[in-house]
């Protein structure tokens, strides 16, 4: 019989698929004070900083929740810091933005950031800490105890290993490998210590036998959630064609991801086509973290298969999330050209405190997520550098905190919640460097697995020779 705590943990899986992220959960339950105002940060004059320099200077922000507000043991990432009451969960690591914030330490010692020595004493701490914690055929969970490395339930059901969570860090022990096999005998040792983890994942495992990947496995408790098509998910697909221990074949990518073809959508939305059936939205787009976080690695320029360009896909998702701003349907006060991005996010409930949703067009709630247009830059520059100088400049006292743009406000309710997530501050370094080098969609796409997992999956690309 299926007891009320699994029922629960199910449908709190279907909302996380079709409409709301993970942190749903925990968020909404332990974030119902009353929101305060933020500690307003000393900040330096803006105005006058050309393009680049303000790039350099979100970079350095946003860096910092990765570098200065890490889990004080594993040095991974913390789930969540609040300014305001910082002792929250600062021992609960998570997984999936932990494998982000990998990649913006990367980022951070190619820029000069972050000394290099140091980084990579901290980043072997970190890999030392995934090779000890608990893992779940090989698959780490949502989130671990950064003091021991033991699983945290992300819900009662829920203690088990998570390979979507898994497959974004895993997208980031590959960048990790490539991007120190070259280096000194600490960085050798590093990069094969990130080769060996990720090789660690038992990804056919977790088809139970059926043309379909599953999110999760517990080992008491019985949670079915399969990984069908279109959200966040495209990388666990692609990191399990590429595993050399553990593959699986195209058929779960087909029939699992794809649904037989039923993946494509042939809908418009300010005359832009939609190209995919977002989960939940079908004919509209999902979040924007749909076209990030998959992407951090994966470069979807002139990447195609036979569902989809996918460079066309994430253009698309961003102009018609930009024209939704800019357009203003519910007439919220404050959106405009420069002041856009929906995704998932804290949120300012109805009665004024704080909680969680994955606002989107079908679900908005006056909230702007900075994260949104800024881990856009690959795919629309004009339009996110104009967010990017409206939060630095024109709200700056407001949006801007010790570690970047706070996670979400609405100009709309004057609101703004003085509060970082990982999962969404650690898309905006990796994204904003894409943008301006390439650099971690060089160093994941020219890995040799993952080229022959994207060759068969049956994904094209002429930039990286398949």
């Amino acid at each position: 019989m299926v007891t009320t705590s699994i029922l629960n943990t199910i449908i709190l899986k279907i909302l996380k698929l079709f409409f709301f992220f993970p942190f749903l959960f925990s968020c909404s339950c332990s974030d119902s004070n009353t929101q305060v105002q933020p500690v307003i940060p000393t900040n330096p004059p803006t105005e006058s900083l050309t393009d680049e320099q303000l790039l350099d200077l979100v970079q350095k922000d946003a860096l910092k929740y990765f570098w200065e507000y890490a889990e004080t043991n594993s040095k991974l990432a913390r789930e969540r810091y609040h300014t305001d009451n910082p002792s929250v969960d600062q021992n609960i690591v998570t997984t999936g933005g932990s494998g982000f914030g990998l990649m913006t330490i990367l980022v951070g010692i190619e820029r000069g950031f972050v000394p290099r020595e140091e980084a990579v004493t901290r980043l072997t701490t970190a890999l030392n800490f995934l090779e000890n914690a608990d893992r779940f055929h090989g698959a780490w969970p949502h989130w671990m105890n950064g003091t021991n490395g033991d699983v945290i339930p992300f819900g009662t059901a829920d203690n088990g290993g998570d390979l979507v969570e898994t497959s974004f860090l895993c997208q980031a022990l590959i960048c990790v490998r490539e991007y120190f096999k070259t280096g000194t005998g600490a960085e050798l040792a590093l990069s094969q210590k990130a080769d060996v983890l990720w090789k660690g994942v038992d990804w056919d495992w977790y088809r139970r036998g059926e043309n379909v990947l599953y999110w999760h496995w517990s080992p008491n408790q019985q949670i079915n959630f399969k990984l069908e098509g279109y959200n966040e998910c495209l990388i666990t697909y692609v990191m399990a064609a590429a595993s050399p221990t553990h593959p699986i074949t195209a058929v779960p990518y087909h029939q699992g991801w794809a649904k037989n073809g039923a993946i494509v959508h042939g809908g418009m939305r300010y005359g832009i086509p939609v190209i995919f059936n977002y989960n939940g939205a079908s004919g509209n787009v999902g979040p924007m973290f749909w076209s990030h976080y998959s992407y951090l690695g994966l470069n979807p320029t002139g990447l195609t298969d036979q569902y989809a360009n996918y460079q066309d896909l994430v253009t698309n998702h961003t102009k018609i999330m930009h024209h939704y701003s800019v357009n203003n349907p519910i007439g919220w006060n404050g959106y405009s050209d420069k002041c856009w991005g929906l995704t998932a996010s804290y949120s300012r409930n109805s009665d004024g405190t704080t909680g969680y949703a994955a606002h989107q067009p079908n679900n908005d709630r006056g909230v702007i997520s900075p994260t949104a247009a800024l881990s856009s830059f690959p795919y629309a520059p004009v339009e996110a550098m104009k967010a990017l100088r409206y939060f630095y400049e024109e709200q700056k006292d407001v949006v801007i905190g010790v570690a970047g743009p706070y996670d979400a406000f609405s100009p709309h309710f004057n609101w703004v919640t003085p509060r970082y997530l990982a999962i969404d501050q650690g898309t905006i370094v990796p994204m904003i460097e894409n943008h301006r080098t390439g650099m971690l969609w060089n160093l994941f796409m020219n890995a040799p697995e993952v080229k022959t997992g994207l060759i068969n999956l049956g994904f094209h690309s002429a930039q990286y020779g398949f």
